[in-house]
């Protein structure tokens, strides 16, 4: 009796395990003809995969499969794999029907194989060994009596103890180089692909496990702090491949073929949609509250389009301040980290076209994005000859068409400065330079503040990098004529008209309304934006810089403003070290000759966060 209850038992067991199979999907891999090659493909998948199984079929063979999960996460879960190349393009989803025992994970099914137990070749069987020893019969009781229960008595069902899952034992690298092998051309590129994301391969991805991936694995496995020997086990090989498809499948990592910009790139579809199209690009707004955005670029043009749309993106603020600056050839990239966004943008010429993208993300998610853009940039491809149509000029002649839909990079106060040197020493407003993180000089030169004097209202300006003005200040040696003509040059409208203007007024005291003897009072229509520009006698030489409107003098009539005299200027700047010229010369210098001098000695000074 209790031999036939054992044999029902297992029948039960191994009905019940193809029973549980059946309730919910599973992603099918593959099939292999034997157990010993189904396990070892299985042992393979799961160095980097999650939930790989392994089930016996009806037909005598034996399924490699994911799950179970249900249906709707096992069409995710196969289009996302399928996408990632890290499962075969022939695998599907099953409903567990066909499965019988399962053999793998090892030690989690009562299955073995004949050739674990008699050393026989069993391929294509599964066989059930007995794992209940037969019962003893104790004298005068009858077996029968071992297993029912006295009337009246109540039974407990007895539960057996789980079994906790032993804890694996690491491969030696004997041991890990065999279970290398088994690995496939794909498997082995992906584990490079994972290396990679992680920061430590470089080289290309050709499956090769030479020198170069050799090192990525030991580097790998120091950041982890294994035992570095420059091969991964299955366990290792486990943990890297997981954490790499989880993101992946977090991104949705997707070709998109946009055939309105004529571009083909893999993008982060679980993180962007489509927006709208302004040319020249084809806006991919966040879908996520993660703030990632991608735009498309699309447009005919020539090397000197590019180079023309390399300029422009830098004063988008989507291309921060601080970051890659680089083009050569046909192509450019542009990288920008700043407080509150990065992005990463690339564009190349090609036959006529311009195209190329910009990945918009926020600072926390730098590490994972910067992998996404490299990915952008290897699998982006042009599709034909489709390139989004230029705008219209008439409706907008400017620069307004070429960034449409996005804000433009602004600095925080723009002013006028004057090269006092043929060093390219600036001098400004000292308002000018309050509390900036970066000084322009022209938008295009950055400056360090060397000088700020809150007493005169003095800036100094020193370029980074050696600059050699066409002309510089040559100040007033003698004393000016009050109620003579002079000229203010300065950016009136902070850069909008991309050159300096002269202002014409007349010097109205040599001093200031409180008798201050470092200024002197101008009657002249100027604006806040030339505040910072040199004033000019008739002779061309400068007998100041204008000075801002405080408070006080905004209560003072619209053309009445104030210079600081040559005299407070060359004490600042003797101090630094620099040396000015002067000139007593008493002439009168034709207005254009004046307005070419005023427009080579002054320059933009741009103040930005």
């Amino acid at each position: 009796m209790t031999r036939w209850i054992a044999a029902y038992f297992f029948v039960m067991m191994a009905w019940t395990g193809a029973a549980l199979a059946q309730t919910g999907s599973w992603i099918q891999i593959e099939a292999r003809p034997t157990l010993r090659q189904a396990e070892d493909r299985a042992r393979a998948f799961s160095s980097r995969l999650q939930d790989v199984t392994g089930h016996a079929l009806s037909t005598g063979w034996y399924a490699i499969a994911l799950g179970p999960y249900t249906a709707a996460e096992a069409r995710v879960r196969l289009r996302t794999l399928r996408n990632q190349g890290a499962v075969p393009r022939d695998a599907f989803i099953a409903d567990g029907g066909n499965f019988r025992q399962q053999f793998w994970p090892a030690g989690r099914d009562a299955t073995t194989t004949a050739e674990a137990s008699t050393g026989a070749s069993t391929e294509g069987q599964v066989v059930i060994e007995p794992a209940i020893p037969e019962a003893t019969e104790t004298p005068g009781v009858t077996p029968e009596a071992t297993t029912e229960a006295a009337p009246g008595t109540a039974t407990a069902e007895v539960t057996p103890e789980a079994t906790p899952d032993p804890e694996p034992v690491e491969e030696t690298p004997a041991q890990a180089r065999a279970s290398e092998r088994l690995l496939t051309e794909a498997e082995r590129k992906d584990l490079q692909r994972a290396l990679e994301w992680e920061g430590h391969y470089s080289a290309a991805i050709d499956g090769d496990f030479g020198a170069g991936t050799r090192a990525a694995m030991s580097s790998y496995q120091q950041a982890q702090g294994d035992e570095v020997t420059g091969i991964l086990t299955i366990r290792q090989r486990t943990r890297l491949m997981d954490g790499y498809t989880s993101v992946l499948a977090e991104l949705d990592l997707a070709t998109v073929v946009d055939e309105r910009a004529g571009v083909e790139v893999m993008m982060p579809t679980a993180l962007v949609k489509f927006d709208r199209v302004e040319p020249p690009f084809v806006h991919y707004s966040a879908a996520t509250d993660r703030d990632v955005r991608v735009l498309l670029i699309s447009q005919p043009g020539t090397r000197q389009t590019l180079y023309g749309l390399f300029d422009i993106m830098q004063t988008l603020a989507i291309v921060p301040i601080e970051g890659e600056r680089s083009k050569s050839g046909d192509s450019f990239v542009l990288t920008g980290q700043g407080t509150n966004l990065h992005s990463y943008t690339w564009a190349r010429h090609d036959n006529g076209q311009i195209k190329g993208f910009a990945l918009v993300f926020p600072p926390e998610d730098a590490r994972v994005m910067n992998r996404v853009a490299s990915m952008m940039r290897d699998s982006f491809a042009s599709t034909g000859e489709t390139v989004l149509a230029p705008a219209a000029a008439a409706d907008a002649p400017s620069q307004i068409d070429l960034v449409s839909g996005l804000e433009v990079r602004r600095p925080t106060v723009s002013r006028s400065g004057f090269y006092v040197d043929g060093k390219g020493t600036v001098v400004t407003t000292a308002d000018a330079v309050a509390q900036c993180s970066r000084v322009t000089i022209d938008d295009s030169f950055e400056a360090d503040v060397t000088r700020r004097d809150e007493t005169s209202g003095l800036a100094v300006l020193k370029p980074r990098q050696s600059l050699a003005p066409l002309a510089h200040a040559t100040f007033t040696a003698g004393t000016p004529v009050v109620d003579s003509q002079v000229a203010v040059s300065g950016f009136s409208y902070e850069g909008a008209l991309g050159a300096p203007t002269l202002t014409y007024g007349q010097l109205s005291e040599l001093r200031g309304l409180a008798g201050e003897e470092n200024i002197q009072r101008l009657e002249v229509a100027a604006r806040s934006g030339d505040a910072g520009g040199p004033v000019f006698d008739r002779s061309g030489t400068v007998l100041g810089m204008l000075l801002a409107r405080g408070e006080a003098e905004r209560q003072l009539p619209e053309d009445v403003h104030f210079a600081v005299k040559p005299a407070a200027l060359g004490k600042v700047l003797t101090d630094l070290g620099i040396t000015t010229s002067s000139d007593s010369t008493n002439g009168v210098m034709a207005p254009e000759d004046l307005a070419l001098l005023a427009s080579d000695m002054t320059v933009l000074v741009s103040c930005w966060e």
